[in-house]
């Protein structure tokens, strides 16, 4: 099945990041994440479905023991507008007295992450830290929002590639790019 004809091709899009500087900032990330681990264990906490790529890249890259789970949430549905947060399911690793290492690919408006990051404190779990591929830049976060490590920073604009989407296509997309305005 081809792609409908609202999708851009990525050939038609601006490219905001290369894949080595992606790598890169994954490299950065993992950096800082084993620095606040310190050899000590943690539940690493993938957002589905777009944290999936940078869940992976930084698996690999993470010297500190670890489980992985999952959560997924979403707003978008594959859309470019987020509604009402819908939860399809709940990790199944006990979170209680353990530290937790949400990854996101995204800090947009940071409501998903907020929420999920309420919901880990309430089961218990005894540090909760979040990492996300990129932070879009702009003052509409909500107050709750944070991201502990970030791996780059992108200007207000809609963006796909590494797992995040457009239109529910392009996760594959080995760059990050910008949406057409």
């Amino acid at each position: 099945m081809n792609a409908p004809a609202s999708i851009p091709a990525i050939d038609h899009t601006e490219r905001l990041y290369t894949p080595a500087e992606v790598e890169a900032a994954a490299d950065r990330l993992a950096t800082a994440i084993d620095g606040w681990l310190d050899g000590r264990d943690c539940i690493a906490l993938c957002l589905l479905q777009g944290a999936i790529v940078t869940t992976g890249m930084l698996l690999t890259r993470l010297r500190a023991p670890l489980e992985l789970d999952s959560i997924h949430v979403t707003r978008y549905r594959n859309t470019t507008r987020g509604r009402d947060l819908q939860w399809f399911a709940s990790p199944r690793t006990p979170l209680e007295g353990r530290r937790v290492l949400i990854v996101d690919d995204i800090l947009d408006e940071g409501h998903s992450l907020a929420v999920v990051a309420a919901w880990c404190e309430e089961q218990g779990a005894a540090e909760v830290r979040a990492a996300v591929l990129v932070n879009k830049n702009h003052d509409r976060k909500t107050p709750e929002a944070k991201a502990d490590f970030i791996g780059l920073e992108i200007p207000d604009r809609y963006v796909f590639g590494y797992g995040m989407d457009y239109h529910g296509w392009h996760r594959n997309a080995a760059g990050i790019y910008a949406a057409p305005e």
